[in-house]
């Protein structure tokens, strides 16, 4: 799949499951499929469009969490 439309949060525990949560409703509402991977420096949040890797940038700048394309 491509990697394009992903996000790296630095998240853990409680917070990484929030997100988790958002990526998943954010998903579902566009019908697109998402999927996280490990990096280097957090997690990476995947999205099929851009559309709803712009959704998931917004709902983490909302709850303080950053976040970096990757």
């Amino acid at each position: 799949m491509p990697e394009e439309n992903c996000l790296i949060v630095r998240a853990a525990g409680k917070q990484l499951d929030l997100l988790r949560g958002e990526a998943s409703r954010i998903a579902k509402a566009a019908n697109v499929s998402w999927w996280t991977d490990r990096a280097e420096i957090g997690t990476r949040f995947c999205f099929e469009d851009s559309k709803s890797k712009d959704s998931f940038a917004l709902t983490c700048d909302r709850l303080g969490i950053s976040c970096q394309d990757g």
